[in-house]
């Protein structure tokens, strides 16, 4: 896929490693006293190792990359730790991958309270930008891709929507990344039998609407989808 993702001019660069202590994901490492890109899906392209450059050796750039890799971050971060006699007990919780049953989670059902209404969320992580490429999962899914202020205005959410479904969220005016690139990766290596785009009525929301589209046209793929708005009064607009 194309995508942004930082440059560094080696012969800008002081070999300072300012950039390689700013980069949390560790994408840039010192090789011969010269900061280097060591893998392309390390690197979100969000660029928090830019103003830490005193030499303004590094840029962005548009090219063919692969897509980040939140899992293979988190990986190599455990790695790391393990090597300094470090250790993560659980690993990062806002991304470690893995699915939910509440159905076979006695203690989850014995602590609800008689009329309250289950959660039917499957899966974790759920935001576009943590979940990963590939996961379990995937495979067979009904896909939700819906704007993170959804939820909090349709009351009904999650039983009209997210039971049955493998759940995405993001806000396209807040988060400054491409969803389309990795939703075209996920669309195209995995088995997902239905796409469903929840969004407000706001005009910002249509970049998710719009990521979508471009990521099921990017995948080659011919998979059902639709797109439901939800006002801001908590309604669910009549096409």
């Amino acid at each position: 896929m194309k995508r942004r993702i930082i440059e560094i001019d080696r012969d800008k660069c002081n070999g300072c490693g300012a950039c390689a202590e700013a980069c949390h994901e560790g994408a840039i490492g010192m090789i011969d006293g010269k900061a280097k890109l060591m893998r392309d899906d390390y690197c979100d392209g969000l660029g928090d190792c830019l103003p830490a450059c005193p030499t303004g050796a590094i840029t962005f750039v548009e090219r063919e990359a692969v897509a980040y890799d939140e899992q293979a971050v988190l990986a190599n971060k455990q790695e790391k730790m393990q090597k300094q006699g470090m250790k993560l007990p659980c690993g990062c919780p806002g991304s470690q991958s893995r699915q939910i049953s509440h159905a076979g989670n006695a203690c989850a059902v014995e602590n609800t309270p008689v009329g309250e209404p289950v959660s039917r969320l499957s899966q974790w992580p759920v935001q576009i930008k943590l979940v990963p490429v590939n996961a379990p999962y995937f495979s067979g899914a009904k896909l939700l891709i819906a704007a993170d202020c959804t939820a909090y205005a349709y009351a009904a959410f999650h039983e009209r929507f997210i039971r049955g479904h493998i759940t995405l969220v993001g806000c396209p005016k807040l988060d400054s990344v491409d969803y389309s690139e990795k939703l075209t990766e996920i669309i195209r290596n995995n088995d997902i039998k239905s796409v469903t785009v929840v969004r407000m009525e706001v005009p910002c929301c249509g970049g998710l609407e719009m990521a979508t589209k471009k990521a099921l046209q990017q995948s080659g793929k011919f998979i059902p989808w639709q797109v439901v708005t939800v006002t801001v009064d908590g309604r669910l607009k009549e096409e």
